[in-house]
């Protein structure tokens, strides 16, 4: 398995003068995701719950909705210059029942850590594809469990603690209790192997359940909340523009800048129990 961290020496600089120091960095490194051996993408993450992050991605692109449509996930052989397998390939095998991949997923091209959108690409793309009704989730919650949200994340993430450089996507129930965390350098990522975990542990549709994320709420990170059947995405930071016309238009309730004991709700405020 590839390192999650590196140390690396630097010179740190303050009001008081530079000192010389071991500093410890978020790894990042790429992931060839294969579908019956052919490469569908190579995107850029932090080593670690790889076959999440692969299941996760499957989900978001509406090539599995259930445990079963994935029969086998495993490392291929990708090796350095020193022949030492890197684990950076994983190759997903789908059930018999699974139509064929749309070739147009096909891409063989790279996604950075900082985008996550890969075959739909408009909100009505979603629609056509989305498997769950999102709308008619019953989940009602009350601010003050919103409010707790940000701490019970950030006292979750283990590696931000020693690296400050990683985004962390949690999932609550209705009590406020949380069910799974993950850490990544994408916040996509993050989100994919949420979702990936629960995939793999047959959890999916993810009634019920709240979506909490490090930084903003992108277009991307609501179109996985939606293709997992989570009916709130929360957010520290501002949602865009097209992630807010995608939430009420899937059924999703979009909170952001949820921060101490404020939050702004931009769609399907019912569920907020104010």
């Amino acid at each position: 398995m590839g390192r999650v961290t590196s140390r690396r020496k630097i010179l740190r600089l303050d009001a008081g003068g530079a000192v010389r120091r071991t500093d410890t960095l978020a790894a990042e490194e790429p992931l060839d995701i294969r579908v019956g051996g052919r490469t569908l993408t190579v995107t850029m993450r932090t080593p670690g719950d790889d076959f999440d992050l692969v299941a996760g991605f499957l989900v978001a692109e509406g090539v599995v909705a259930a445990t079963r449509d994935v029969a086998a996930l495993r490392y291929c052989a990708g090796t350095d210059d020193e022949g030492r397998n890197t684990y950076n390939v994983v190759d997903a095998a789908l059930g018999p029942h699974v139509p064929p991949l749309d070739p147009g997923l096909q891409r063989g091209v790279w996604t950075s850590s900082a985008c996550g959108i890969c075959g739909t690409t408009g909100v009505e793309g979603l629609r056509k594809i989305a498997p769950y009704d999102v709308a008619a989730d019953g989940l009602r919650i009350a601010p003050e469990t919103l409010y707790a949200l940000p701490g019970r994340l950030r006292d979750a993430q283990r590696v931000f603690d020693s690296t400050g450089g990683l985004h962390a996507a949690g999932l609550f129930d209705a009590a406020g209790e949380l069910v799974c965390v993950r850490e990544d350098v994408g916040r996509h990522n993050a989100v994919d192997k949420v979702v990936g975990w629960a995939l793999r542990e047959g959890r999916l549709p993810l009634s019920g359940h709240v979506l909490m994320v490090s930084g903003r709420a992108s277009f991307e990170l609501t179109q996985k909340a939606a293709m997992a059947g989570i009916p709130l995405l929360a957010a520290v930071s501002a949602p865009s523009s097209l992630a807010v016309e995608l939430a009420e238009d899937a059924g999703v309730t979009l909170v952001g800048f949820l921060r101490g004991t404020s939050a702004n709700v931009y769609t399907h405020t019912e569920r907020v129990a104010v």
